[in-house]
């Protein structure tokens, strides 16, 4: 066991109390619009960090809300192509110079029409059409033939300052959600699951995009904004990590034509799995041992389970969480500086880590450590 004392902060209240936005200092602004009067909207003078996007204060919801989780199955996918689609955005849209909005251009109804399949009464559908001879009896090969690629379409918006205090968009980022396994029925009860190749997926996704630009540019409100375009291969509805983006391209203003294409080398990785042992041996053994260590500790824990975020192979983020049944809060402390001890040890620092410890009824703890910092920080939920 590890022999190893320290004090667990007490004022996380406080440092959190002092990351929060300070509305006490605002900026109004006047949102350009094609209505008579012009919108106003408040943006804090400052950020909870300087690597995210400042937000009006008054949230406007996306005209397409809602449409995603109809959409996308895996709510990992869900939150993935949210927030890494503004992190991507971040390499062509700066944080300090531009503001977050949630995509007002793209409609319900036109994202919808865009996702179905292309027929004649759907001629704005990019999924491609589909030849049923026997409507009674379908034949699973014509669905075989003509997936369903494309799952949904997100819009996000960023903001500058045009003149005085008003704003206008200035940047669009789109995300392209594309299916890595197709599934259909041809009979209740019988569901079809069939793989789409990663690159056929690409190409498919690739020519959707370029038909979805020829679309915003008839738009009299984007067609000379900046567009970045980014496409993101889904996980399979079962998984428990995300899927991840595999290519990108931004789009110059005015332009209606997409050039080179940008390759995105990012995945999620269960530990353990196949996929772990495999290709992150490395981690691999580290989350074996550090599981084992948990086990001699508390017998009783269901088990460990790590979801590591690699860019170009490399970890950048290591999530763990632990859920154990305890008895008494004396029992979570002893845990937290067990774990404390643990992450000193075993695992470097050039990489985000965070352990949320769990009961079945809350969350016990949290300890966390940024890369490049020494010591982890530790939180017992009261």
């Amino acid at each position: 066991m590890i022999k190893k004392y320290f004090v667990i902060p007490v004022l996380f209240v406080l440092l959190i109390a002092g990351c929060t936005p300070n509305y006490d200092q605002e900026e109004e602004i006047v949102q350009d619009t094609k209505e008579e009067e012009s919108e106003t909207a408040i943006v804090p003078s400052y950020n909870i960090s300087d690597e995210e996007y400042k937000m009006p204060v008054e949230y406007k919801p996306a005209a397409a809300r809602g449409v995603i989780v109809n959409q996308v199955f895996n709510r990992f996918d869900i939150t993935e192509l949210e927030e890494g689609l503004r992190r991507h955005s971040k390499d062509v849209f700066n944080p300090d110079d531009y503001l977050f909005q949630e995509g007002q251009y793209l409609t319900e109804d036109t994202v919808y029409s865009w996702l179905e399949r292309n027929s004649e009464e759907h001629e704005e559908g990019l999924n491609p059409s589909i030849n049923i001879k026997d409507e009674d009896n379908p034949d699973p090969q014509a669905f075989r033939d003509a997936p369903r690629y494309l799952s949904h379409i997100l819009e996000q918006n960023y903001l500058q300052k045009t003149k005085g205090n008003q704003v206008g968009v200035k940047g669009v980022s789109i995300g392209l959600a594309l299916k890595s396994v197709y599934q259909f029925e041809t009979e209740p009860g019988r569901t079809y699951y069939e793989d789409i190749p990663k690159e056929e997926m690409l190409s498919k996704g690739k020519e959707y995009a370029q038909t979805i630009l020829q679309r915003i540019r008839k738009m009299e409100e984007l067609k000379d904004v900046p567009i970045m375009i980014a496409l993101f291969r889904e996980e399979e509805q079962s998984s428990l990590v995300p899927g991840n983006f595999v290519a990108k391209t931004f789009v110059e203003e005015g332009s209606s034509s997409i050039g080179e294409w940008e390759s995105v080398n990012e995945d999620y990785i269960l530990f353990p799995s196949d996929e772990a042992d495999s290709d992150h041996q490395a981690e691999a053994t580290v989350m074996k041992d550090f599981t084992n260590e948990v086990r001699e500790f508390f017998p009783n824990f269901v088990g460990v389970i790590g979801k590591g975020f690699y860019v170009n192979d490399e970890l950048q983020e290591l999530k763990i969480n632990i859920p154990i049944e305890f008895h008494g809060k004396s029992e979570v402390t002893a845990f937290s500086q067990f774990a404390y001890g643990l992450i000193m040890e075993n695992f470097r620092n050039n990489y985000d880590i965070e352990i949320n410890v769990k009961s079945p009824d809350k969350q016990e703890a949290l300890i966390w450590r940024e890369a490049g910092e020494e010591k982890p920080e530790v939180y017992i939920y009261q």
